[in-house]
């Protein structure tokens, strides 16, 4: 038998908001969906607004031990250069990725409304917890390597490291692989070629013009990213200073392609955002951790004017107060006033879930696709709710509904 809710909106988000709306769910995927009288009997919610889950399209789990442990910076090398430092301290006292941190935050994702995620793992010890927490996704096994030595051998043995945890800690949670670059002040040439040919069908993703430090790096290969590498022991005079921008130097590398998700992009100029665009790819924007790590906030009108589509993540623990998507919403709200409340909606499910490969799922409230739904408890007499559930939603709010 098919089960049906009906609510004062319904969110589809390819449409515009429906009015004391319903909609069928027959074995975990949506029938129908309507406004007026049900076709059937329905669950009468009231005044709460039905819309697909939510989508974050770019995390870091696995550090969600570090909650609290790094503080906000003034720039980007500083708060890495902090992280290092924290990292380490950790590794001296024989910690290890704290598991049941991870295994809390994936449920806190789950519990404020996010059903899919795209998390970047250096470990893949993130995979059981986002699992057991009932999330779909992708598994971006993420490398580091500025001065690699052979690139085939390192991507060869990353994409039989995360097929195999895959195997054994999915569950029956569709988790979908893929290997990825860190960015391009940590991943040499020869390492983002080999990614990008190795690629299968997956989706790539890449932390991209975050900061001012990583422009300087590939435009004269001097500042502060080299002093950090140096200090590493990891710089290496083979490498060639690029001369150009980070979208251009993604091309020049076969990195840039349909699908890449090019995340953060804060000094990202219109020449790269369009090139971006114009080669299928997606910006996936990360503010209130943009601020705490000292990269600037991101020109959000920017993005959108653009035309590159704009999905939404928030990174890890480490550098935010929280994973709750809403609250990520909320800051896109205040700093883009002037981008509308349905593209931020917009962002934060249907592009994010096109953009991770499962947008014939999730993302939009249509017929055939998974009803991995939520319900927004929405005060009385609210007439605009797109502006309302961008302004701020109490997670005591939000209530899962159907698969």
């Amino acid at each position: 038998m098919s089960t049906c809710y009906a609510a004062r909106w319904v969110l589809p988000i390819h449409t515009s908001p429906v009015a004391y709306g319903w909609v069928e769910i027959d074995e975990g995927r949506v029938r129908r969906v309507g406004a007026g009288a049900p076709p059937v009997k329905a669950e009468v919610l009231g005044d709460v607004a039905i819309l697909p889950g939510l989508v974050n399209a770019h995390t870091h789990l696995e550090l969600s031990g570090l909650a609290g442990r790094v503080p906000p910076a003034a720039s980007m090398v500083d708060w890495i250069r902090a992280l290092i430092a924290e990292r380490g301290r950790a590794a001296t006292a024989g910690e290890t990725i704290d598991v049941e941190a991870v295994r809390q935050a994936a449920r806190v994702m789950h519990e404020t409304g996010t059903v899919l995620v795209g998390d970047i793992t250096n470990s893949l010890a993130s995979i059981s917890a986002i699992a057991d927490a009932g999330l779909d996704g992708v598994i971006f096994h993420e490398l580091l390597g500025f001065d690699a030595a052979d690139p085939d051998v390192i991507v060869r043995a990353a994409w039989s490291r995360v097929d195999a945890a895959l195997e054994a800690g999915r569950g029956a949670a569709d988790l979908r692989p893929s290997v990825v670059a860190h960015a391009p002040y940590s991943v040499s040439p020869g390492l983002f070629a080999e990614i990008a040919w190795a690629a299968r069908d997956a989706p790539l993703a890449v932390h991209l013009g975050e900061s001012v430090e990583e422009l300087e790096l590939l435009r004269t290969g001097h500042g502060a990213f080299r002093d950090l590498l140096t200090t590493l022991g990891v710089w290496t005079d083979e490498w060639t200073v690029p001369g150009c921008d980070p979208v251009e130097y993604l091309d020049r590398l076969g990195y840039l392609r349909s699908g890449v998700l090019a995340v953060h992009g804060v000094h990202l100029h219109d020449a790269g955002l369009e090139r971006l665009r114009d080669a299928g790819g997606v910006l996936v924007t990360c503010p209130r951790s943009n601020e705490w790590v000292g990269a600037g906030m991101p020109p959000l009108a920017r993005f959108y004017a653009s035309g590159v589509p704009v999905a939404i993540g928030t990174d890890s623990l480490a550098s935010v107060g929280s994973l709750n998507l809403f609250d990520e919403l909320a800051e896109l709200r205040r700093i883009g006033p002037d981008v509308s409340a349905a593209s931020l909606l917009d962002s934060a499910t249907r592009v994010g879930a096109d953009a991770l490969g499962f947008g014939a799922d999730y993302g939009t409230i249509a017929p055939g696709r998974k009803a991995a739904l939520i319900a927004v408890d929405i005060p009385p007499g609210t007439a605009d709710v797109e502006e309302y559930l961008v302004s701020g939603v109490r997670p005591a709010a939000v209530h899962r509904l159907g698969a």
